[in-house]
């Protein structure tokens, strides 16, 4: 009797957990044409950014952003966080939040490799237009939505380079984060889009 009142106990408090972290139904959530624009915008950043990578290891040899982790963390280039997107947890009007500040924070990282080198000027500048870009979408959608928050988040702390090298691996280490940063974020737009 005391055994089968535990399991009762133990299954119920499992239904519970499971009920409490499920992740928000998806379905009519957002609207379907918003959420394959933000898959394309995804998409193409990702080409761009990716185009920066294979332009800084052409040009300058700098090909393993693994090995410049540590430079990273010395030339404090931070990384932006989508835990809020994660499907086990996800949380719809946080979710937009993060992808939002995620968006601006690598607004202003673009913004601080400006001058890396001429070979990847035009890609830096069509990378920030189209971040810039993609930041617009998702703040409209939190409008329409009636999350937006009061006003725009303020730009952060950005990397001070001193020195050509430097400011060239933070451009491989920032196309390498914006990367993860994307890949992320579009698992969660394509499981938002899923009916």
């Amino acid at each position: 009797m005391k055994l089968t009142a535990l399991l009762l106990l133990l299954w119920h408090s499992a239904l519970w957990t499971v009920q409490e972290a499920a992740p928000l139904e998806p379905a009519g959530s957002l609207p379907h044409s918003f959420l394959l624009k933000c898959m394309e915008q995804v998409r193409k950043i990702q080409a761009g950014g990716a185009g920066l990578q294979e332009r800084l290891c052409a040009t300058h040899k700098l090909c393993h952003p693994e090995e410049l982790v540590l430079l990273g963390h010395i030339l404090g280039i931070p990384q932006a966080p989508l835990s809020s997107c994660s499907s086990q947890a996800l949380q719809l009007t946080d979710c937009l939040s993060q992808l939002h500040r995620g968006l601006f924070l690598y607004q202003g990282l673009l913004q601080a490799l400006a001058g890396t080198s001429p070979e990847v000027t035009p890609t830096l500048d069509f990378l920030l237009l189209d971040i810039t870009d993609f930041a617009t979408n998702i703040w409209q959608q939190m409008e329409d939505l009636g999350v937006a928050p009061a006003a725009q988040p303020t730009q952060g702390t950005t990397p001070h380079f001193t020195s050509a090298f430097q400011r060239r691996a933070g451009a491989v280490l920032v196309a390498s984060n914006l990367q993860s940063f994307l890949e992320l974020a579009y698992r969660a737009l394509h499981y938002l889009d899923q009916p």
